[in-house]
């Protein structure tokens, strides 16, 4: 395709300085897009396993003089409800010392909170497949056990998924558009191409040459435009991503889950210079057959 004959002078053209960078822009812009869209999905992949099929008790402290083994107390029986209920699989109460680790990636310490009273957590893994009644359940549990509460992790986790598919939506959308702005500039820039060289383009029609042949000259030099501008948007996107890759790790632990690529998304990404090389030459060769049928 790159060493093939061409009987239009097409190298001196303007759309041979525009078009590459063009290109490499839109590539750029659609690896980040694309990277966004794969990363959403697997902190959705991530927080639906770890989150599906648990829920959480939160028992608040007791007061008064024995407020240690009061609390203990009401942990106890609440341990016991929850156990009592079918389809539940295990019942891990949380002591103090682990309800303080549990706050320090986002405190950065626990001595400030390490003497208030706070509230134990019980964690409870049930079956997936057994529906359960949480509210007449939420409703056992206040009535045995003083302040305390069923979380049921689902209700957040369905609007966070919610959100994180809209944004996943909107990626999409970003990449269309910069596909079809990525085509409206092939398109201006083969019309520009032909308009330039319509004497040469008319001798070729009288000596025999088909519409295909012309078509393919313009979609040659497409490709090889689409394919040197969607290598140099690349080069910008891969420093950009591992920038970004490199702040986020410093916020993990906490404050982010990882914020990782799969390998689909790396090929995805390294796909995309083809892609629109590939979209440069579909749009080209289209064009030209378009203006050529309506030449006279």
């Amino acid at each position: 395709m790159f060493g093939r004959h061409s009987d239009l002078p097409l190298t001196g053209d303007a759309t041979s300085r525009f078009l590459p960078w063009l290109v490499a822009l839109m590539v750029f812009m659609a690896s980040m897009a694309v990277a966004g869209a794969f990363v959403i999905s697997g902190i959705i992949d991530r927080w639906d396993h770890d989150v599906s099929g648990t829920l959480t008790v939160q028992v608040l402290p007791a007061g008064g003089d024995h407020a240690e083994a009061a609390t203990d107390e009401r942990v106890r029986l609440a341990v016991e409800v929850m156990r009592k209920v079918p389809g539940v699989l295990m019942v891990k109460a949380f002591d103090k010392k682990r309800t303080l680790a549990l706050l320090e990636p986002w405190l950065g310490g626990t001595d400030v909170v390490q003497d208030l009273p706070l509230p134990r957590l019980i964690d409870v893994t049930v079956d997936s497949s057994i529906r359960l009644d949480l509210a007449e359940i939420s409703e056992r549990l206040s009535h045995a056990v003083p302040g305390a509460s069923l979380d049921d992790h689902r209700v957040w986790l369905s609007r966070l998924i919610n959100l994180s598919r809209t944004m996943q939506w909107l990626a999409v959308v970003v990449v269309l558009l910069i596909g079809a702005v990525t085509s409206a500039t092939v398109v201006y820039g083969t019309r520009t191409g032909m308009a330039v060289h319509h004497g040469i383009i008319e001798v070729l029609h009288l000596i025999g040459a088909h519409d295909d042949y012309i078509a393919r000259q313009f979609a040659d030099r497409a490709f090889a435009l689409g394919i040197a501008g969607g290598l140099m948007g690349l080069g910008m996107a891969i420093p950009a991503l591992t920038a970004i890759g490199w702040a986020a790790r410093r916020l993990e632990g906490g404050f982010l889950p990882s914020l990782s690529l799969s390998i689909l998304g790396y090929v995805s990404i390294g796909l995309l210079p083809l892609l629109a090389a590939g979209l440069s030459m579909l749009t080209a060769r289209l064009t030209v057959h378009g203006t050529l049928s309506r030449m006279p």
